[in-house]
């Protein structure tokens, strides 16, 4: 049955077919976007999952190998599963002048070969008869520890989903772009669909990233450009009890699916393990009637009769999981699979074009994972007209009009995220009272800590600046840290002892007194963020500093990560139509997003990047900004103008129109 009730946002799209249709040379808009600068030595491309960077990172390196002298390219993917995007391909039958051809035995996220994938790594580049090669990121990693940094002399290393170079504390492929960048010859290809600083973690260190040519292409220009995608369709499904009682009510067996359980260590889980939580959701689904072991793909009959065939991602058995991802990455038809059930996989990069509906459970406190699970169901899919994502959370302990702001909220960080908007909360500056204000700081998020040990060294200045995030990613990820934050450990061993020790071997140049620095900075920037960053298990990072308040329950987690984002409450924009409650449970129905209502969004934001209130804006438009439409034959200003007076009229101008458009749309926030 449609389950229209519980959108949070439809989203409309004109379908021009621009951003699929190709040009002379086969290539989509996107990928010949990329291509016109294939002549930059590091490359950055940002744009949304399923707009085809594989195959423009594969235009790119062919046209290094046959006319920049590079003689080996290298790719990395996440996981295994992502391989199957860079198998061979036959460009020239669309026109470009190489097909992209992978040896077998240097395809090593082939699960058919799981042989010395280190070792073949390395014969790689001592190879002569081989140009290409494609490897997970932990091959990468594992392999670059027994070669020198000028291996990677004249070669092209692709990283796709580059936001793991810091996403990941302990991946170290922030090393690995480093020595390529500054201890070779060598070329880089980075591509990530979290163009946003999705958690508020820089990607790369800003010296580092400001030698990368970027290419940007956002969510919407490529969705409006789909041929056969309509709409996408986000919504918030609250429940009581446990999710597995409320399941059903979201899921719909006739649309292509991939269900994403939560953790045994998130507050959704049941308790009852990863393995019985499958099986209850085969139940919900029908009944098994058999399972090939050929494949490992399970056949469900349904209540209805129709039988579907459905993939466990959750088994962690090694032969039994490699079976089902050979069988997902060769999929040919829309029939080859009906829905999957997944933990930790089946997320970024991965390629299922039928996918109609992402429903996970539990809240995802990670903005970078909400979008990239949304990438995996907007596709452009001949068949599919609307692609949608349903969140299962638990019911807030919460007033509904405090659960409704929060959605509200949540739900713009996620629009202004796919247009390419930061929405994070911005770092807080702490000086001594010593400190003298620059004549740029921005006082607003500058705290003056009496006592604080003043910043010595030009490194800890630049930790404290750049990289404070990806610490605190680094200390939350650390198994001490972990453990002790679910176990009775107190917290001055956590502040004193454990946090000091993940930032020596993260920077084990600082003295110990460049130590005590680093760690008051950490403190004070949790502490101030008032709880709103939590670790993996749900737990507010408070925990770290000795507050003993409650801890939020899995539905309050959403109106904690809420608190997040910035310029969220300046954006004037009501997504919320109703509340709709039933039985046990309810759902937040939103008013309907189209393509137009996309544009006022980004209109709005852009608005808010100007420090001009309202009643400014009024007295400019009443004044000098009639009478300068009036002596220029009736032509608006633009905020392009060289004279800040005109850019000044220009802003108040799109302030007042703004608010004209948002109201005529019923999006206009009242209160």
């Amino acid at each position: 049955m449609e389950q229209h009730s519980n959108n949070i946002v439809d989203i409309h799209y004109l379908q021009t077919g621009q951003a699929t249709a190709t040009d002379a040379l086969g290539m989509r808009e996107m990928q010949a976007l990329a291509y016109q600068h294939r002549d930059k030595r590091f490359l950055l491309i940002k744009a949304p999952p399923a707009s085809g960077k594989s195959r423009a990172l594969m235009y790119i390196a062919l046209d290094k190998l046959a006319h920049q002298g590079i003689k080996k390219v290298v790719v990395a993917v996440p996981e295994k599963s992502i391989g199957r995007s860079f198998k061979d391909t036959n460009l020239m039958n669309a026109g470009f002048f190489a097909d992209w051809r992978v040896a077998s035995y240097f395809n090593l996220t082939d699960v058919k070969n799981e042989q010395d994938k280190k070792g073949r790594f390395i014969e790689f580049f001592s190879n002569n008869n081989t140009k290409i090669l494609v490897c997970a990121h932990a091959t990468l990693r594992n392999g670059m520890k027994e070669l020198p940094d000028e291996t990677f002399n004249d070669t092209l290393l692709a990283i796709d989903e580059f936001h793991h170079t810091s996403a990941d504390a302990n991946s170290n492929l922030g090393d690995v772009v480093r020595r390529v960048m500054n201890n070779s010859t060598g070329h880089i290809v980075a591509m990530t669909g979290s163009y946003f600083r999705g958690d508020g973690i820089p990607v790369l260190r800003a010296e580092d990233e400001a030698r990368f040519y970027p290419i940007t292409y956002n969510y919407y220009q490529q969705l409006n450009g789909y041929k056969y995608l309509k709409n996408l369709v986000l919504g918030y499904h609250f429940y009581h009890g446990s999710y597995l009682d409320h399941i059903a009510e979201v899921l719909d067996t006739r649309k292509k699916t991939i269900i994403h359980i939560p953790s045994v260590n998130q507050r959704a889980s049941t308790g009852l393990g990863k393995y019985q939580e499958t099986a209850e959701i085969m139940k919900v689904i029908g009944t098994i009637d058999h399972k090939d072991y050929n494949t490992g793909i399970y056949y469900v009959k349904t209540d209805d009769g129709r039988v579907l065939k459905v993939a466990d991602l959750v088994e962690d058995e090694q032969k039994e999981r490699n079976m089902v991802q050979d069988y997902l990455q060769n999929i040919k038809r829309r029939d080859d699979v009906d829905i999957i059930i997944a933990l930790g996989t089946a997320k970024e990069g991965f390629d299922w074009q039928w996918c109609e509906m992402c429903l996970t459970i539990g809240v995802r406190g990670s903005l970078t994972e909400v979008i990239q699970i949304i990438g995996r169901c907007t596709r452009d899919c001949e068949g599919k007209e609307t692609a949608r994502f349903v969140n299962m959370i638990a019911m807030p302990d919460a007033e509904q009009a405090e659960v409704k702001v929060a959605v509200n909220d949540f739900l713009k960080a996620i629009t202004a995220s796919l247009l390419m908007e930061q929405v994070m909360a911005p770092s807080w500056k702490f000086k001594t009272i010593k400190d003298e204000s620059g004549p740029n700081e921005d006082l607003a998020h500058t705290i003056v800590v009496e006592g604080l040990k003043p910043l010595s060294s030009a490194k800890t200045q630049t930790i404290v600046e750049s990289q404070l995030d990806d610490l605190k990613a680094a200390i939350l990820q650390d198994d001490m840290v972990v453990k002790a934050l679910s176990g009775s450990t107190t917290a001055e061993t956590i502040t004193q002892h454990l946090i000091p020790k993940v930032i020596r071997e993260r920077y084990p140049e600082l003295n110990d007194g460049e130590v005590e620095e680093v760690r008051q900075r950490i403190l004070l920037d949790t502490i101030i963020k008032g709880n709103d960053i939590v670790d993996e298990k749900g737990n507010p990072i408070s925990t770290i500093t000795g507050n003993n308040e409650e801890k939020p329950s899995e539905g309050n987690r959403l109106i904690k990560i809420a608190n997040r984002f910035i310029n969220i409450d300046r954006l004037s924009i009501n997504l919320i139509d109703t509340i709709n409650p039933f039985q046990r449970a309810y759902e937040v129905i939103s008013k309907s997003v189209d393509a137009p209502t996309l544009k006022i969004i980004q209109d709005t934001i852009a608005e808010q990047k100007y420090d001009m209130t309202l009643e400014q804006a009024i007295t400019l438009f009443k004044g000098p900004l009639k009478d300068y439409v009036a002596s220029h034959n009736g032509n608006v200003p633009s905020v392009d103008d060289p004279d800040p007076k005109v850019r000044e009229l220009a802003i108040a101008f799109q302030k007042i129109r703004n608010l004209k458009q948002r109201k005529m749309s019923g999006l206009e926030y009242e209160g």
